[in-house]
């Protein structure tokens, strides 16, 4: 009973490895065919196309392309002011969001926010 099942088992463990190996060679010709079926000439030059339409590689052209496209280096911290107070509370009174007064002034929304409730311009919270 026991050496039948291993007699089954060895069997349908040559027939996955003689799949394992079939499968492998397909592949390998479906990939080597795939630059000429596409129109190019060589697998390098088939690779760098993909690689340039997925947006794939190394990553160090993505890094390059942040650093040139960002600032111009470390962010300065905005200084809050009574002039800014007294902007944020004549932007409010305008019926501009904190979103566009953040925009306006270049200061965070978080900022906003702290300066429209010191001018009790917001309601608190209420508690639970």
């Amino acid at each position: 009973m026991i050496n039948d099942t291993m007699k089954r088992l060895d069997a349908a463990r040559a027939k996955v490895s003689a799949l394992e190996a079939n499968l492998a060679t397909e592949r390998s010709k479906e990939l080597a065919s795939l630059p000429a079926r596409y129109g190019f000439s060589s697998a390098a030059e088939f690779a760098k196309a993909v690689r340039a339409a997925g947006g794939g590689g190394s990553g160090a052209g993505r890094v390059k392309a942040a650093k040139a496209g960002g600032g111009s280096g470390k962010r300065h911290r905005a200084v809050i002011t009574s002039d800014t107070k007294s902007q944020v509370k004549t932007l409010v009174e305008g019926g501009k969001t904190g979103a566009e007064i953040a925009k306006v002034l270049q200061i965070s929304l978080p900022s906003v926010q702290n300066i429209k409730k010191e001018l009790g311009l917001v309601k608190a919270r209420k508690k639970k």
